[in-house]
């Protein structure tokens, strides 16, 4: 019953995120303070004392070997606060507010290592947690502290987008999208971008363009803020809570000029422009910098070069030879991911995945793409980052209709070795797809 709100979700972390199942654990400092004290009286004890303190302790052992293991509490009597001394046994105003920080701090440290997808139980019996995850406090804390899940967003359908976690594997349901005051926007050009919490559709109604917003804190979508230079098929990236796009067409015209979206204030700051115009390109964050790669600067002419965006020297670099071969005029932009600041691509032509060698600036074979995804020269087929792992997104038509699946791979060095992680009936054409990591 809780499907249609994407934070209210329960189940087990999958083997390959074993690193994310820690967060479901309190950290282990409480246990470590309320022994220190422990430790530091028993250095100081002479012998005769600690044969004493030992057999004391065996005691109390035995007499406790029936009862259930109680965790260890921190001893406010062994802190450096004041704790008053009325004589009716009622708190100071001052133990009374070191308490509730202390108690709001362990809440605080155990909700930002829980998973997200615990978040709406969680808000349905804590106040506190049900503020801070309503606010956003929490996703920025773990954003602060580098925590991150990784959820796919996709649709195959214009008005509908569906959601899958990969370390529940489970599937969310989103709301659709507001209809469109005409049908100009169902059937216009469309980008998608995750960013923060926040899911980004761009499209055009007649001759303007249009942003929708899916927020994770509200499971709603709104209007978004437009650019400072509006566009459509454009390059684009995230970044924690930043963004920056690059490059499309607004009209017929072919720009070069690129933005920087902040999803904490919803603004958008205008960037220095690159080197080149180019349309039907892809971007990319790796080691810090943002990465524009192929794209077209007129209608038959395709671009190898890529290009590097600098954000501490505010300046781009263009990098010649850098996507070449990875789209043709009639394809779709070049199917690139990063995962640990390694850049990958998917060959949809030859069917294959290439790992880029920063070094000597060339792309290496690695192997091949699921064999039973089917594309229109790239188009319909989606290939992202997912945390650690490479997913591939697509389909096929059958007798009982379209079948969406995902496949997922962690780049070990070796060829690709695809698994299903999940499957959907389902339009059998991704239009846009993104991944939200927060």
């Amino acid at each position: 019953m809780w499907e249609d709100r994407p934070h209210l979700i329960s189940g087990t972390f999958e083997s390959t995120s074993d690193r994310e199942s820690n967060w479901h654990h309190l950290p282990d400092h409480f246990h470590e303070l309320s022994n220190s004290k422990k430790r530091v009286v028993d250095e100081g004890l002479g012998e005769e004392e600690e044969e004493e303190e030992e057999e004391e302790e065996r005691e109390g052992r035995g007499k406790r070997k029936k009862s259930l293991q109680q965790p260890d509490f921190l001893d406010l009597k062994e802190m450096n606060w004041p704790l008053g001394d009325n004589s009716d046994g009622h708190r100071s105003d001052e133990e009374s507010n070191n308490f509730n920080r202390l108690h709001r701090d362990a809440k605080i440290s155990c909700l930002v290592r829980l998973s997200r997808s615990y978040y709406g139980v969680a808000a349905s019996v804590d106040r506190d947690f049900r503020t801070m995850i309503r606010s956003g406090e929490v996703y920025w804390l773990r954003r602060h502290l580098g925590i991150a899940e990784h959820w796919v967003y996709f649709s195959c359908n214009a008005p509908q987008w569906e959601a899958y976690d990969p370390y529940q594997r489970h599937w969310i349901m989103v709301p659709r999208m507001p209809p469109s005051p005409t049908e100009s926007f169902t059937f216009s050009d469309k980008e998608s971008l995750a960013v923060g919490t926040e899911l980004l559709v761009f499209g055009q109604e007649f001759n303007s363009y249009v942003v929708l917003r899916y927020s994770i804190l509200t499971n709603s979508w709104s209007p978004g803020v437009v650019m400072n230079s509006p566009r459509c098929l454009f390059g684009s990236a995230s970044l924690g809570g930043k963004a920056i796009i690059a490059g499309g067409t607004h009209g017929r015209n072919i720009l070069s000029s690129a933005e920087l979206y902040n999803s904490e204030t919803q603004m958008w700051e205008t960037l220095p422009p690159m080197n080149r115009a180019r349309k039907m390109c892809s971007g990319a964050f790796m080691d810090g910098k943002f990465y524009v790669i192929g794209g077209m600067t007129s209608d038959n002419e395709v671009l190898t070069c890529g290009e590097e965006y600098d954000l501490a020297r505010r300046s781009w670099r263009l990098i010649p030879n850098m996507s070449s071969g990875l789209n043709g005029a009639n394809g779709a932009p070049p199917l690139v991911a990063v995962v640990n600041n390694e850049l990958y691509a998917a060959h949809y032509a030859d069917k294959e995945v290439m790992k880029y060698n920063k070094e000597n600036n060339t792309w290496a074979t690695l192997g091949k793409l699921p064999e039973r995804f089917v594309s229109m020269n790239g188009w319909g087929l989606a290939f992202r980052a997912c945390g650690e792992r490479l997913i591939v997104i697509g389909g096929q038509r059958g007798t009982h209709g379209g079948m969406i699946e995902l496949n997922s791979w962690v780049p070990n060095g070796g060829p690709p070795e695809w698994n299903i992680i999940a499957s959907k009936h389902s339009g059998s054409f991704v239009f846009n797809c993104a991944v939200m990591s927060c």
